[in-house]
């Protein structure tokens, strides 16, 4: 069983903003698995089903990204689990847009919902897909230019970005983390 959780903000205003990549893989996920998160469990909606040939548990923490650390605390607790069946997938500001890195641990690197998730754990031994959203170019506000909405042609790039990340977590599921590493990191 594997916990994998989207990093994101709750909320309409945020849902087609760089930020909330993370609850966009889960939404992917669910949708071509057929598994509904739509269950409020842990301050998360949590849906569980198959991937890859695994039970899967899909969640979406309904704090702000940076208080994502007490939901996935109470979901891993709720289902018996350890640090080592968690993935965490989110938003990566020092990656190029559409850029795919996997790890099976390590720091925060800044990232503050991760910052909170390994603060709440007390561990950083725990997998994580991160998405690149840097447009390649200077931006002025890293807060503002996550928090904004997608233009429609990154709409358009977001479709292809959010199936290959899918397709990594489904890899993960049925073949490992390394398995997941080497093709995600690859395409980075």
């Amino acid at each position: 069983m594997q916990l994998i959780v989207g990093l994101g903000n709750p909320g309409p205003e945020y849902e087609n903003t760089p930020h909330n990549v993370g609850f966009l893989v889960i939404d992917r996920l669910a949708e071509k698995h057929g598994i509904r998160v739509t269950r409020p469990e842990g301050n998360a909606l949590v849906g569980v089903g198959e991937i890859g040939g695994a039970e899967a548990i899909l969640a979406k923490p309904l704090s702000y990204m940076n208080l994502s650390g007490g939901p996935v605390k109470t979901l891993l607790g709720k289902y018996g689990l350890g640090p080592d069946r968690l993935l965490v997938v989110y938003d990566e500001l020092d990656l190029p847009w559409g850029g795919l890195r996997m790890r099976p641990k390590g720091s925060a690197a800044g990232h503050k919902g991760v910052a909170s998730i390994i603060a709440s754990l007390g561990s950083e031994e725990f997998a994580r897909l991160r998405l690149g959203i840097h447009p390649g170019r200077p931006i002025g506000s890293g807060a503002k230019y996550v928090l904004r909405q997608f233009g429609r042609q990154e709409l358009v790039e977001l479709d292809e970005i959010l199936e290959r990340a899918a397709e990594v977590v489904e890899l993960l599921m049925a073949e490992g983390v390394d398995k997941a590493m080497a093709v995600a990191n690859r395409r980075a």
